[in-house]
Order: C-alpha cells, then structure tokens, then sequence
C-alpha cells in the first residue's frame, strides 16, 4: 500500500482526497519503481481533474504526469538503472496508470532518464512535459499548407 493524492470526482481542488492506495508492485519485467521525491503541476493536470480522465478509470485516478525520485527496485530485464539512482520522467496520471501524486511510481525503464546533477529534486519534477513540448516544436515537422 502507498499514499496518494486521488481525484475522486471532477471539479477543483476540492475533489481531490489523501488515501491509502495498492502499490502494483512488481508488474513488467521492464518496469521500475520509483519513490517519487517530487510531483510537479502542469495544466494538463488541472484539464482531466475537471473534465475527466483520458483513459477510463473503474475509480477515483491518480493524477501527476511529471515526477523525479530515486529507483526503488527494478524489473528483471532492466540494466540502465539500479536502486539508489536519482530519475526523472514522464508517465500516467490521465487515467489507467497511477499519476505521480504519490508515494511511489511504477514506470517503464524506457521513460525515465537520470536526474541532472545540477538540479534538484523538484526542478527535475517540472522538466519532463516540458522538455517533450520543446522537443517537439523544435524537431517534429509543423503544420503543412495543403494546397
């Protein structure tokens, strides 16, 4: 078990409630568990509170995309990282998957990167989405005019 910020309804701050929750744990061979050290707040977080999880939930979501802590355990087929290793990521919280708001985050092996020495724990939290948008923008092809 593990305690987490759930959202248990749609609206504001108001529908979100601390509660002991299951900790799924162990799942894929490829998954890490991290003990989140921080949770950042993005609007995307805000948007599915108040309008509802992208993934359907039976129940109150987790809700948290970004996230930094340091590796807990991982899965049988995972090399890159080892417990005591200080990660960020990118990883649910829009329904299905467990947000970061939370003790503890299962997370594939392939969405986590280690924790820049240069920052801490909460400013390893607000890179990821953000560091996602950036890339995208500055990489992946805009918009075409057809015509």
């Amino acid at each position: 078990m593990m305690q987490a910020i759930v959202a248990t309804g749609l609206g504001g701050p108001e529908v979100l409630e601390l509660r002991s929750v299951p900790l799924h744990w162990p799942r894929g061979s490829g998954d890490v568990l991290v003990r989140l050290k921080a949770a950042a707040i993005n609007p995307a977080d805000a948007y599915f509170r108040r309008h509802g999880p992208y993934v359907q939930s039976t129940g109150p979501f987790i809700p948290g995309h970004d996230g930094a802590g340091e590796v807990e355990a991982v899965g049988s087929q995972v090399r890159r990282f080892k417990p005591g290793d200080a990660v960020c990521f990118c990883n649910g919280g829009i329904g299905g998957d467990p947000g970061t708001y939370a003790e503890f985050a299962v997370v594939p092996a392939s969405q986590l990167v280690g924790k820049p020495l240069q920052v801490d724990f909460i400013q390893a939290a607000a890179m990821p989405l953000v560091a996602i948008t950036l890339w995208e923008s500055l990489y992946e092809p805009g918009p075409r005019e057809i015509g």
